[in-house]
């Protein structure tokens, strides 16, 4: 049984766990609300972008000379797997539910024959990657240093893609995230960026653009020239802005829960205090009467 000391000596320090998780946990809070507001205002702006390509690309798709970022190279023997996960931990599980994702792609990929190439951005999920596929990631691109997301930091990621897919180092590239839904929900999302999906025309799609007739200038292989690349970009930002606030969402929740085990823990060991202290006095009682009756 433990001494009264060493009772009181994790007391002491499981409080002082609970300062710093709930500490934490008020950080989290005030951070998620600024972190939301810019991921939910990002996804009309990337949607919108979606929308124009998917206009755009179905009217040029089957034309000689569409671009590549539009229709791809005619094969898909090799993937760039980006992996965007959060630069510190204490969030629960969310890194390890992108990299499970990802993974499963990846086996899939491996087990059909196809060589896979991996991009980490973010430290977290380069760690467990590291373990598994360590000879197939390319390179981890971190953003430790950076405070506040900006289209800047999605751009050098984009322009990394771009002369990697204009070098031929890859001819399908998807990218992996966590998608915020709510402070308790953040969504793994898996995303092909490159060739660029288009969704088949469908009566509802046709009702938002209020059924008009577009003419372009200059022609829709010009503009899609300009905005492919950009778009490539675009999604990015917005997976990070996304992960952003998916981060702030699962420490909060997390330190929320460690807060209340420490409290729960702290309860139990005060019980168990109060027993063994009862006890303690109990034997000295009995050894006190015990020695008068023996004199």
């Amino acid at each position: 049984m433990a001494s009264l000391k060493e009772f009181r000596n994790r007391i002491a320090s499981v409080k002082s766990t609970r300062k710093i998780t709930s500490a934490m946990k008020m950080v989290a809070a005030s951070k998620l609300r600024r972190a939301q507001a810019a991921a939910e205002n990002a996804r009309p702006y990337a949607e919108r972008m979606e929308k124009v390509l998917s206009n755009l690309g179905r009217s040029v798709k089957d034309q000689e000379g569409a671009p590549e970022l539009l229709v791809g190279r005619g094969t898909d023997q090799t993937h760039l797997v980006i992996v965007a996960s959060s630069e510190r931990g204490l969030c629960g599980g969310l890194n390890a539910n992108i990299v499970k994702a990802a993974r499963r792609r990846i086996d899939r990929l491996k087990a059909e024959g196809r060589t896979v190439k991996i991009l980490c951005v973010g430290r977290k999920g380069y760690i467990i990657l590291k373990r598994l596929y360590a000879a197939d990631i390319v390179d981890l691109i971190e953003l430790s240093g950076v405070r506040n997301v900006g289209y800047e930091n999605a751009r050098a990621i984009g322009d990394r893609v771009l002369k990697m897919f204009d070098e031929h180092q890859f001819d399908v590239a998807t990218l992996f995230y966590a998608r915020f839904r709510s402070v308790i929900s953040q969504e793994p999302t898996e995303q092909q960026l490159i060739p660029t999906p288009l969704p088949e025309a469908d009566a509802a799609a046709e009702d938002t653009m209020g059924g008009a007739v577009y003419e372009y200038e200059p022609d829709e292989t010009a503009i899609l020239a300009d905005i492919l690349p950009r778009n490539v970009v675009v999604q990015i930002f917005r997976a990070l802005l996304e992960n952003a606030a998916s981060e702030q969402g699962a420490r909060m929740t997390a330190m929320d829960n460690a807060t209340r085990n420490a409290t729960d823990m702290v309860d139990q060991l005060t019980l168990e205090y109060n027993r063994t202290r009862q006890a303690v006095i109990t034997k000295e009682l009995i050894e006190i009467i015990s020695g008068a009756d023996a004199v």
